[in-house]
């Protein structure tokens, strides 16, 4: 998997030299529906050709921008492909076997009603889930203009951050991938912390399932 990931980031970084702009775009459109792509990877290969003078920062960013949104509609309308009604069929059938009901569901669905920009705007922001996000967006059929605009706001900062370190290393813009990764570790770690809590929330409703499998 480290290999594929590593062939797939000198794939984006080789058609963003290629094509500038257009490159960009296009692979900030797949990273956001393919997360293996690495925006941290690509991303200061950019900021590293605005230094150079190749690239403009502003457009750069906008583009990278567009491009982000773009691959975000496309999962935000899968989400809404996918639906709700579906969902909850997954949960009716196979809910029992991690403890996930209906009522958690909608438990989840009303929060993120009350959270969901705010949730967009932040997850746009984190590696891992910044792609994952717009499926419950669109399965919750979020208004699609406070979804554009909340998650352009969002991979607008990331990609300001990446694009600008890429310029202020120079040379060495491909030694930040390394420092992102403990961003991702960290993700990871608090992900599984989380994960932990729901099962030791949940333990007595697994105990009762497994009994009843036995």
């Amino acid at each position: 998997m480290g290999s594929l990931i590593g062939d797939l980031a000198s794939w984006a970084v080789d058609v963003i030299d290629t094509l500038g702009y257009l490159g960009l775009f296009l692979v900030l459109v797949l990273e956001n529906v393919f997360p293996p792509i690495p925006s941290e990877a690509v991303l200061p290969l950019a900021g590293f050709l605005t230094g150079k003078g190749d690239m403009n920062f502003f457009l750069a960013v906008l583009v990278s921008t567009t491009g982000a949104v773009v691959g975000a509609l496309i999962l935000y309308w899968f989400g809404d492909w996918f639906g709700e009604e579906r969902v909850r069929w997954l949960i009716r059938k196979f809910g029992k076997w991690f403890a996930i009901t209906e009522q958690d569901f909608d438990t989840a669905g009303s929060w993120f009603d009350r959270r969901g920009n705010l949730a967009v705007l932040v997850c746009r922001c984190v590696p891992i889930v910044r792609s994952i996000v717009s499926i419950p967006a669109g399965i919750r059929r979020m208004p699609l203009i406070p979804f554009i605009v909340y998650s352009a706001i969002g991979s607008g900062i990331w990609n300001s951050i990446l694009i600008g370190l890429g310029w202020i290393v120079g040379d060495n813009w491909d030694d930040i991938e390394h420092y992102v990764e403990y961003l991702q570790y960290i993700v990871i770690v608090l992900v599984l912390a989380l994960g932990a809590f729901y099962v030791w929330k949940r333990k007595d409703m697994f105990i009762e399932q497994f009994l009843k499998r036995g």
